[in-house]
């Protein structure tokens, strides 16, 4: 079982929906957890278009980066450019992972626009995590 730390700005949204992602397609083959630079809240968009894919992530909470967690993980992946530059160090066996990613969070428009926005965020890291998950099993 291999370790997985996701990291964004406010662990709100794209490490919530990874974290989510790798749980329900990683089972037996992921450990996975996120965190943020600053965590907040998990936004209720980001858990109303997980719900529109069939993963619940309702009880999933908002956490601050706990370094000897981080020391335990066998991938760190970090989903903004905030993220990437601001995550402590970790050591060199490590593997380090960036998957920039726009912040839905920020969106502005109609609720229907927002909310696209949090779905494409959704399906583009959906991809990533399913890359994530064959890359892993051919390891």
């Amino acid at each position: 079982m291999k370790k997985v730390m996701f990291l964004c700005t406010g662990n709100s949204c794209r490490s919530q929906m990874a974290e989510g992602f790798a749980r329900d397609l990683g089972k037996g083959l992921i450990e996975a957890h996120s965190a943020g630079l600053t965590p907040s809240r998990v936004q209720p968009r980001t858990i109303e278009v997980m719900k529109e894919v069939g993963i619940d992530i309702s009880s999933q909470k908002s956490k601050a980066i706990d370094e000897d967690l981080l020391k335990q993980m066998d991938v760190i992946v970090t989903l903004c450019g905030h993220a990437e530059a601001m995550c402590p160090m970790t050591p060199p066996e490590i593997k380090k992972i960036h998957w920039p990613i726009d912040d839905p969070v920020g969106a502005i428009g109609t609720e229907e626009e927002i909310m696209k926005a949090f779905r494409k965020a959704r399906d583009e890291i959906k991809g990533k995590i399913g890359r994530l998950i064959n890359k892993l099993r051919s390891n």
